[in-house]
C-alpha cells in the first residue's frame, strides 16, 4: 500500500523553528495519518495493512523527535514495546516506549526526557513510557511478568545496537523466566483473565482484546513460541514443528478478522474501544456490508462470523497450549495404558494408538467420547489426539452418519450416567457435534440481537442440556428437589436430552422454529432407532417446549379453565412431567437473571393444578362454583381458629364478587380478611405487605375505595420507590372497593428486605392512595444504557374472553422506567378498568397481558373501543404524552 502521509523534512524544520511550530506540524502529521487510515478502512482495506500502516508512521514521528533531543547519544535508547514492539498500532491504542539507559539519568538528560515525553503528549499520542537502566530492566523483569513480556517484544527505534543487544540478553530466557516458569505462569494469567469474563466467549457485548477467544489469546501464543522458540512470528511454529500450514492459516485469518473489528472500533468511536457494544455491533455490521435478510439481521450475521472466529480461535488456543504443555513442562514419556486397538492412555490423557486411526476407522471420532465417559479418571485428550481430530472432520459425511456403529455411539453417548454434558461440550468444541448433526452446524454462533437471549444458540442450547442432567445428577439433587424426584419417574431421560438437543435447532431458518425443529428432532429418532412412539415424544417436547411458559406468563392460571385447556394439550401426566422439566431448564439456560422464585413459582402452579386436572380426568372439569365454595370453606376453618365470628366474615365476603376466591390463594384470603376486619372504618386505604417466599417476591395489598386512575397512581409510585412489577391482580367489590395484589421486587431483580424498606413502601402507598385525585406524572428516570439500543415499536392486540366477561389486551413494546404508569394514563383516558394483569420482561421488552372492561366492567367488544385505546397506548407510550 502507498506510504502513509508523513513528510519527514517538513517536520525537521518544523523541530528547527519556535516549539508552537512543532506542535503544530506534528500534530497535522498525525491527524493525515488517521484520517488516511480511517478513509482507507472505509474503502475496505485489510487492517492487517493498516494496523502496521499506522506503526511505521508513529516510527517515523518519533524517530524525528529523537534525534531532535538526542541525536548523536549513544548512551541512550528507544524503543517501542507491547504491541507497539511488534509493530501493531490500532488507531486507539497506546503507544509504548522504553528509554533504555546505560547509567541512571543525570539532570540535563532527565530534563530532555521530559521536554521529549511531553511534546508527544502534546501532539496527540497515548504514550505509555519507562525509562529505565540495564540494571532496573533485569529487577524490573524479574519481578513482573508483564514487564518480562513487554521486554521479549521491544524492539529498537533508535539508539546503539549493542546496548538494546546487552538488555535483550540480561532479560533473556538464558537468565530470567526460563521458558518453563515462563510458559506455567502465562497460562495461569490466561486462565484469571478468561476467568474475569466468566470463562465463556459468548457475552452480549464481548470484549475483543481480552475476552475468552479474543487477541489476548492469540497473543499468548506468540509470546511462548517466542520464549521457548526464539520464533519472531507465529509462522516460526510451523517451522519448527507446532502448527502445520493449514492451522497457520486459520490463525491468520482469526486474527484478520479480530484485527478488522477492532480497528474499526478505534476508526469509528475515535477512541481506544475494545467492547463490542451493541450499538457498535450495528454500525460495525453496516460497514462490513452486512445487509439484513429475511431470516437474519445484518448484526445477527455479523456477530455469528465474529463469534464462530473466537470459538475457532479458542479451540487453536487450547490445542497449542497443550502441546507446549506436552513439550515444555511434561516429563519423559511413560508408558502407555491400552483401553483397546485404537485408544490409550498416556500420563492421565487419552490418545490414539496410530497417527492413521481415523482414517482406518472413522466412527473412533465418535468412540473417543464414549471412552472419556466410561473413563473419568482421564483428564483430557492429548494434544496430538486432538489435531488428528481437528483434521479428519471431514469424514464426517452422509455415509458416517448413517453408519450404524456411529449411531449406536452417539445413541449410547446420551444414554451414559456420567459426563454427558461435558462431553457434548467437547464435541462442540472440536466441531464433531457440528459434523455430525449438519442441523446443529447452522445454530454454532448464531446469537439473537437482544437483551433476553445471553448466549449464542448452540452455547444455550448445551446450557439446556446440562441443566437436565443436573436434575439427574444426586449431588445437584437439593438445586430442584422437585426437579431431580420427578427425572428420576421418567422411564427414559435420554429423549430429554435429545428433545434439549433439538429444541431450538431450527433458530434463524425462517418460520416458526418450534414446528421446523419438530420435523428436525423426528428425521434424528428415526434415522437413531427410536420407537414410533418415542419419537412422537421427543417431537411433541420440540413442538411445545414454548407451551409452558407462554401458558404460566400470559394466561391466568387462576382461571380453571385456562388449566383444563392446557390439560387438554399434554394429554397425560408422563408428557406433563418431561414438558415442565424441559421448561425449567429451558428459562435457566436463556438468561442468568430470567430465572427466579418467582418464575418458578408459576410454573410449579401451572403444574400442580394441571396434574389436579388430569387426576380429576379430562372428562370431568373443575366446576367454577365448586371450586368457591371449597376455597371458602378452607378459609372459613383457619378464621375460626383466631376466633372471627362467621356472621361478619359472611358480610364482608358478600361484598366480594366470585373472581376474588378464584384470584387468591386460601392464606391470602385468611390474611386479607383478619385485616380487612380489624382495621378502623375511617375512610383510608388498607396497605399490608409481606415476603412471599412461594413467589420469591413481596406481596402487596391494597384494599381502598375504587378510583379510574388508581391502577396508574400505583404503577407510578411503585417505580417512584424503584420496584419492579411481576404481577398485579385487580379485583373490584361489589361496593366499589378494590381488592389489589401486587407482586413486587426491587429494580434489580432481588427480593425486598428490611423491615424498614417495607414500612417505607406502605407509607408511601398509603400517602399517594389518600389522594387519588391527584395527576399522575410517570417517573423521568433515564432507561439503563443497553435497554436504550433496543426500541420495540408499540403492538397492541385485543381478544375477548367470553367466558370470562372481559377483553384480553397484549401489549408489546420496549420495556422502560414509569412503563406501568403510562400504560395506566392511556386507561384512565379511555375509561379502562384493569381486572388482572401479566408483567414479563423479557429482556428490553416487556409482553404484558391485561385483562380488562370498561367502567361498567362489561368487555370493551367493540373494534372503534380498540382503536380508541390502541391510539392511546401508542401515544403514551412512543409519543410525548
Amino acid at each position: 500500500m502507498s506510504a502513509l502521509p508523513v513528510d519527514t523534512a517538513a517536520l525537521r524544520a518544523a523541530l528547527a523553528a519556535e516549539p508552537g511550530a512543532a506542535v503544530r506540524a506534528f500534530k497535522a502529521a498525525l491527524r493525515g495519518v488517521a484520517e488516511a487510515l480511517k478513509a482507507r478502512f472505509l474503502d475496505g482495506a485489510p487492517a492487517r495493512e493498516l494496523v502496521p500502516a499506522r506503526a511505521r508512521a508513529v516510527d517515523a514521528v518519533l524517530i524525528l523527535a529523537w534525534e531532535h533531543f538526542f541525536g548523536g547519544r549513544t548512551d541512550l535508547v528507544l524503543a517501542a514495546v507491547g504491541g507497539y514492539g511488534r509493530g501493531e498500532l490500532h488507531p486507539g491504542s497506546d503507544v509504548d516506549i522504553l528509554v533504555l539507559l546505560r547509567e541512571a539519568e543525570d539532570e540535563a538528560t532527565a530534563a530532555a526526557l521530559t521536554d521529549f515525553v511531553t511534546l508527544l503528549w502534546d501532539i496527540g499520542l497515548e504514550i505509555g513510557h519507562s525509562v529505565r537502566t540495564l540494571a532496573e530492566c533485569e529487577r524490573e523483569c524479574a519481578a513482573d511478568l508483564s514487564v518480562a513480556t513487554n521486554l521479549m517484544e521491544a524492539r529498537r527505534l533508535a539508539g546503539p545496537e549493542g546496548l538494546f543487544a546487552e538488555m535483550r540478553a540480561r532479560t533473556g530466557p538464558a537468565v530470567l523466566w526460563p521458558s518453563r516458569d515462563f510458559f506455567a505462569a502465562k497460562v495461569a494469567e490466561q486462565e484469571a483473565r478468561h476467568h474475569k469474563y466468566h470463562d465463556t466467549e459468548y457475552t452480549l457485548e464481548p470484549n475483543v482484546k481480552e475476552g475468552p477467544g479474543g487477541l489476548r489469546d492469540l497473543q499468548v501464543i506468540g509470546w511462548v513460541a517466542k520464549r521457548h522458540f526464539g520464533a519472531e512470528t507465529l509462522h516460526g511454529l510451523v517451522e519448527h514443528g507446532f502448527l502445520s500450514e493449514a492451522e497457520h492459516a486459520e490463525l491468520s485469518e482469526c486474527q484478520d478478522f479480530l484485527w478488522q473489528v477492532r480497528f474499526g472500533l478505534h476508526a469509528l468511536t475515535g477512541r481506544r474501544e475494545d467492547r463490542l457494544l451493541f450499538d457498535h455491533q450495528r454500525a460495525l455490521a453496516r460497514a462490513f456490508g452486512y445487509r439484513d435478510d429475511e431470516r437474519m439481521l445484518a448484526v445477527e450475521q455479523f456477530m455469528q462470523r465474529y463469534y464462530r472466529t473466537i470459538q475457532e480461535l479458542s479451540r487453536l488456543n487450547e490445542m497449542l497450549l497443550a502441546l507446549f504443555d506436552e513439550a515444555i513442562l511434561a516429563s519423559h514419556d511413560a508408558p502407555p495404558q491400552p483401553l483397546n486397538r485404537r485408544f490409550q492412555i498416556r500420563k492421565g490423557y487419552l490418545e490414539v494408538t496410530r497417527a492413521n486411526v481415523f482414517l482406518r476407522y472413522p466412527v473412533a471420532l465418535l468412540e473417543l467420547f464414549l471412552l472419556l465417559q466410561q473413563h473419568p479418571e482421564v483428564k483430557g485428550v492429548r494434544a496430538e489426539t486432538i489435531r488428528l481430530i481437528r483434521a479428519h472432520r471431514t469424514l464426517i459425511d452422509d455415509k458416517f452418519r448413517n453408519d450404524v456403529r456411529a449411531k449406536a455411539l452417539f445413541m449410547e453417548i446420551l444414554r451414559q450416567s456420567n459426563c454427558v454434558t461435558r462431553q457434548l461440550r467437547q464435541m462442540n468444541k472440536y466441531g464433531i457435534l457440528a459434523a455430525y448433526l449438519p442441523e446443529f452446524a447452522q445454530i454454532v454462533g448464531r446469537m439473537q440481537h437482544d437483551l433476553f437471549h445471553a448466549y449464542t444458540v448452540d452455547q444455550h442450547t448445551l446450557f439446556v442440556v446440562r441443566n437436565l442432567r443436573r436434575f439427574d445428577v444426586p449431588m445437584f439433587a437439593h438445586e430442584f428437589p422437585h426437579c431431580s424426584e420427578l427425572i428420576h419417574k421418567l422411564p427414559k431421560p435420554e429423549l430429554l436430552y435429545i428433545a434439549g438437543l433439538y429444541h431450538d435447532i431450527a433458530k434463524g431458518r425462517g418460520g416458526d422454529h418450534s414446528l421446523l425443529g419438530a420435523e428436525d428432532a423426528e428425521a434424528f429418532c428415526l434415522r437413531h432407532g427410536l420407537s414410533r412412539y418415542d419419537t412422537n415424544l421427543v417431537a411433541w417436547l420440540v413442538r411445545n417446549h414454548l407451551l409452558m411458559s407462554l401458558t404460566a406468563q400470559k394466561k391466568d392460571i387462576q382461571d380453571p379453565e385456562v388449566i383444563h385447556a392446557f390439560a387438554q394439550q399434554v394429554g397425560d401426566q408422563m408428557h406433563l412431567d418431561y414438558l415442565y422439566l424441559l421448561t425449567v431448564a429451558d428459562i435457566r439456560a436463556t438468561n442468568p437473571g430470567l430465572w427466579n422464585t418467582w418464575r418458578a413459582s408459576l410454573l410449579r402452579e401451572l403444574y400442580e393444578a394441571t396434574r389436579r386436572a388430569l387426576r380429576r380426568g379430562l372428562g370431568n372439569p373443575i366446576d367454577k362454583d365448586e371450586l368457591i365454595r371449597e376455597i371458602q370453606g378452607a378459609a372459613c376453618a383457619r378464621l375460626s381458629r383466631h376466633v372471627v365470628e362467621p356472621a361478619r366474615i359472611d358480610a364482608l365476603w358478600g361484598g366480594f364478587p366470585d373472581d376474588y376466591f378464584l384470584r387468591y390463594s386460601v392464606d391470602e384470603i385468611v390474611w386479607h380478611t383478619r385485616a380487612i376486619l380489624k382495621k378502623a372504618d375511617d375512610g383510608r386505604p388498607l396497605v399490608l405487605a409481606r415476603h412471599d417466599d412461594a413467589r420469591g417476591g413481596t406481596e402487596i395489598f391494597v384494599y381502598t375505595r375504587d378510583a379510574p386512575n388508581l391502577f396508574a397512581l400505583t404503577a407510578a409510585t411503585f417505580d417512584q420507590l424503584g420496584l419492579s412489577v411481576h404481577d398485579a391482580r385487580i379485583i373490584t367489590g361489589l361496593g366499589d372497593y378494590a381488592l389489589d395484589s401486587f407482586t413486587v421486587l426491587e429494580d434489580t431483580r432481588e427480593p425486598i428486605t428490611g423491615r424498614e424498606r417495607i414500612r417505607a413502601i406502605t407509607r408511601a402507598l398509603k400517602r399517594v392512595l389518600d389522594r387519588p385525585e391527584a395527576a399522575v406524572q410517570p417517573p423521568q428516570r433515564r432507561a439503563p444504557r443497553a435497554l436504550q439500543h433496543f426500541r420495540t415499536p408499540t403492538q397492541v392486540s385485543f381478544a375477548e374472553d367470553a367466558a370470562n366477561h372481559r377483553t384480553v389486551l397484549q401489549l408489546i413494546t420496549s420495556d422502560r422506567p414509569g412503563l406501568l404508569c403510562r400504560v395506566g394514563r392511556a386507561f384512565v383516558e379511555c375509561g379502562i378498568a384493569v381486572q388482572n394483569a401479566k408483567i414479563a420482561t423479557l429482556g428490553a421488552r416487556a409482553e404484558d397481558i391485561f385483562f380488562i372492561t370498561d367502567a361498567e366492567h362489561r368487555p370493551l367488544a367493540d373494534e372503534s373501543r380498540y382503536a380508541r385505546l390502541r391510539e392511546a397506548l401508542v401515544r403514551h407510550l412512543d409519543g410525548d404524552a
